[in-house]
């Protein structure tokens, strides 16, 4: 009898009269969401403009979904393409299936064009929004527990996965939770990313980078636990590979732009400093008025010392004139003084 183990969904989808709710599509949309608002808030702390983050991620998004399908439709090929499948499958993206290889990929051209269009430099974007892309994969990977899909080896801890769904060859039964472990490891590396960035001030990319090559030493140890149908290659599963590459590549690009692109950028978006929202406008006419009151200040006091100075002068030039006529009246004084001893001798 098993006391502990983290039950799966009866169903993974809702029907809302003839509208179908999925757990996996909501799982996207809201790790899309946290993703924008976080990296807005990045982007704002970094001196850029309000908006501008989801203003690039309607490019980005998109794309990402596209390269996602694209590339789990090609490396899984045969759940489409083989004898008795039916190849319109292969767009149904609501019953999952996204590569986040691929999503990145596509990703990147998306938010590149975005980036271009608004006159502000990739790298610096994709520094703002990589910790909230970790944390949508952390959200979407739920996704996943609602299709009971992805999961590794079947395992008697405390936390297996019950697996209850017996379509396309499952075998219900307790299996290790891949998603719940790449769900807490993708918060991990959010984590990481933001106190590396504060500590080390990344840019040029090395933040995006940063967080590239700290998921895929995760995911490289946890495709390992997987057991679902993949392409092998060397004994290892594709996306074991495909992880070393990425990490690898990652890693190059931090110490060669570290060494070609020291520091991060001053400037992310031209013209942001010039205040774009009301609170910032308030901000400015502030410091004009302080500064102006300061000004004022200084004047009056300058003509307070200057009218102290003149005063201290017209006293000075009063004092000498007074001594002068004190002079002029003591000789006439003195001279009469002198006439009158004279007289007194002749007599």
């Amino acid at each position: 009898m098993e006391f502990a183990y983290i039950p799966s969904p009866s169903r993974g989808v809702l029907h809302l009269g003839p509208i179908p709710l999925r757990g996996y599509a909501f799982c996207i949309i809201i790790g899309v969401f946290v993703a924008v608002w976080l990296g807005n808030r990045r982007w704002i702390a970094r001196g850029g403009r309000p908006g501008t983050v989801a203003d690039v991620a309607v490019w980005a998004v998109p794309f990402g979904l596209v390269g996602g399908r694209l590339y789990h439709v090609i490396t899984d090929y045969q759940l489409y393409f083989s004898e008795g499948q039916d190849w319109v499958d292969a767009f149904k993206i609501w019953e999952g299936g996204l590569g986040i290889w691929g999503a990145i990929a596509f990703g990147a051209v998306g938010a590149w064009i975005g980036c271009r269009s608004r006159g502000i430099p990739l790298p610096a974007w994709a520094d703002a929004l990589a910790p909230g892309i970790a944390l949508a994969q952390a959200i979407g990977r739920w996704g996943n527990w609602f299709n009971q899909e992805l999961y590794g080896r079947e395992t008697d801890l405390p936390w297996a996965l019950h697996i209850t769904s017996s379509t396309d060859g499952r075998v219900p039964g307790y299996y290790h939770p891949t998603f719940l472990y790449e769900s807490l490891w993708c918060i991990g590396v959010a984590v990481l990313v933001i106190w590396a960035d504060r500590r080390f001030k990344l840019g040029h990319g090395r933040a995006f980078a940063l967080y590239v090559a700290a998921y895929c030493a995760g995911r490289f140890w946890i495709e390992a636990m997987r057991v679902d149908e993949a392409h092998h290659f060397l004994g290892m599963r594709l996306n074991e590979w495909t992880s070393i590459v990425v990490f690898l590549l990652a890693v190059l690009y931090i110490v060669l732009s570290a060494r070609f692109r020291p520091g991060r950028e001053e400037v992310v978006e031209p013209g942001a400093s010039d205040g774009d929202t009301d609170d910032d406008g308030a901000a400015v006419k502030l410091d004009k008025k302080s500064e102006d009151t300061d000004s004022e200040g200084k004047d009056s006091e300058s003509k307070k010392s200057e009218g102290k100075k003149s005063d201290s002068d017209s006293e000075s030039k009063k004092s000498d004139a007074e001594k002068a006529e004190d002079e002029d009246e003591k000789e006439p004084a003195e001279a009469e003084v002198k006439d009158e001893a004279e007289s007194a001798k002749k007599a």
